[in-house]
């Protein structure tokens, strides 16, 4: 399993985590935002009239309201995103990760506007009667090359059948596997519901709202988005109001970091400016799917006669997703301080490394040589060989950091009774077969962190339970729209009779991800999403 993320870390690092990635998607939202005057604020009010069914016309052909449509999209954004991403880019790259997370909103407003609007434009009626749309059929349609020998090259169609794989690749890494995971992390956090419990009942409930097809999907989530939400916004304003003397600090870390990354503080270890700017892209994404592909084929379906007022309908949703709710997660975790205190912690091996050296981050020369490793700019020793353990307490003079943390109060147990004898390590990993459980105080990060974060009011330990409440409607309403999402790519791929087979493993798998490792979905999560 180790030799698997290795394997994915390398892979997101040359895609998602790159820095061509997080240009290109900027720059196409950057360019369509200039050529089209920016859209998102001269047509901002006109997208609410439309929303409310002011333009609407009898006879408009499609399955959904905009409403609907809307609603539907969303579900598919507003999920672990707006809880375990935020807590995520902030735990990678310091509260200047925030900024570039709403920054890549507001210009993913225009590139959400653009590629609904090509996709209603293109859309299809389905052999079952049903709408089909998306990127796959504009690429199809539109993509093409006139060559000076008078011949037509037609490379949309193969763009477009990538895409369709992509999509139902996508709809994994985002909607599935990311989803289910978070839940399954946060009930067993809050209410300590084994892991396996959750996936078992919400696998039952999600296949019996996915084969309803869309029009059962828009029904749920016409519910589900605006109740949600609700409990949410407050849970967060309450806590940021009672942190109130934390806020103007918060706002200036936002944009003083932004321009000289963050320094160590409390149990972070700092991040530079491109670091931070990175994760903040790439999470922003995660977020609003902005440019992803994905809303596009929901809004598809929508009773409309105008394609561009459906694009107009999408432009809200990066606003509603990220500029707001993503806001008051991420002021939620800066004013309550969690996102730079080191809690008790259930140590997870991909998140761990055990430096050959013992390192104090009291020390200043120390705490640099730190800070360099984490950000991989001076990659310190890792430690290989056997470490003796007495009484569930390492003897060799080593450092252990967990979740780009140093841990503290490190105990070693097997079989719930502290461990004692020689532990195999190797490049800084305990051996998959020692079969033992660390344990320790370090950072925190995704649900666990926001989580923390929603007891920090007057609400004290009640909070989690909010946090646990929105995490399961947010996350569990993603997934069922990502099955859309595929169902359609599938379609496009290999007709209808291939959605049951589709729903079938996306089922399965829904269930497999409440049981994996929090740090291996989440790096297959990027690879997908790039």
């Amino acid at each position: 399993m180790q030799q698997f993320s290795d394997v994915l870390t390398l892979i997101d690092s040359v895609i998602g985590g790159s820095q061509w990635f997080v240009f290109l998607l900027l720059g196409t939202g950057l360019f369509f935002t200039l050529y089209l005057v920016f859209p998102q604020i001269r047509y901002f009010k006109y997208a609410l009239k439309i929303v409310r069914g002011k333009f609407d016309r009898e006879g408009d052909e499609g399955d959904t309201s905009h409403f609907q449509a809307l609603t539907t999209a969303l579900s598919g954004t507003v999920g672990t995103g707006n809880i375990a991403g935020v807590a995520l880019a902030l735990h990678l790259g310091g509260p200047a990760a925030l900024f570039w997370m709403l920054m890549t909103a507001v210009i993913g407003m225009t590139t959400k506007f653009v590629e609904v609007t090509l996709s209603h434009k293109y859309r299809e009626k389905a052999p079952d009667g049903s709408i089909a749309g998306g990127p796959m059929y504009y690429m199809k349609k539109r993509l093409h090359l006139k060559l000076p020998s008078g011949r037509t090259l037609h490379f949309g169609k193969w763009l477009a059948a990538i895409f369709a794989v992509a999509t139902v690749f996508s709809s994994f890494g985002t909607g599935s596997l990311p989803q289910i995971n978070s839940i399954a992390n946060s009930l067993f956090e809050t209410f300590t519901i084994p892991h396996i419990y959750t996936g078992v009942i919400l696998s039952v409930l999600l296949a019996f709202v996915i084969v309803g097809g869309i029009k059962r999907i828009a029904k749920v989530t016409q519910t589900l988005v605006p109740v949600m939400a609700l409990i949410y916004f407050i849970g967060a304003l309450l806590v940021i109001v009672y942190n109130y003397e934390n806020i103007w600090p918060s706002i200036m870390a936002i944009g003083h970091d932004v321009f000289k990354g963050t320094a160590a503080t409390g149990g972070f270890l700092g991040a530079s400016v491109a670091f931070a700017f990175n994760r903040g892209v790439n999470r922003g994404l995660f977020s609003n799917e902005a440019g992803q592909g994905s809303a596009p084929i929901a809004h598809a379906a929508a009773r409309a006669h105008e394609p561009v007022s459906e694009g107009l309908v999408a432009l809200l949703e990066p606003f509603i997703d990220t500029i707001i709710i993503c806001s008051l997660t991420g002021m939620t975790l800066l004013a309550s301080g969690v996102w730079q205190e080191k809690h008790d912690n259930l140590f997870q091996t991909t998140d761990l490394e055990i430096l050959a050296h013992s390192y104090s981050e009291s020390d200043p020369d120390q705490q640099s040589q730190l800070a360099g490793h984490i950000k991989g700019t001076a990659p310190l020793p890792l430690f290989s060989g056997s470490m003796e353990v007495v009484e569930g307490q390492i003897i060799e003079s080593v450092t252990l950091l967990h979740a780009r943390s140093v841990a503290e109060d490190v105990v070693i147990n097997r079989r719930d009774q502290p461990f004692s004898g020689q532990l195999e390590v190797r490049q800084g990993k305990p051996l998959a077969n020692a079969n033992v459980q660390i344990s320790g105080k370090s950072l925190v990060h995704s649900a666990p962190l926001t989580t923390i974060a929603f007891s920090r009011s007057w609400l004290g330990e009640w909070g989690k339970y909010i946090v646990a409440i929105g995490l399961l409607l947010f996350a569990f309403s993603t997934a069922i729209s990502w099955s859309y999402y595929g169902g359609r790519a599938m379609v496009y791929l290999f007709g209808l009779k291939s959605v049951v087979y589709y729903k079938m493993v996306y089922v399965i798998g829904f269930f497999l991800a409440a049981i994996v490792d929090t740090s291996l979905i989440w790096i297959f999560s990027g690879i997908t999403i790039a």
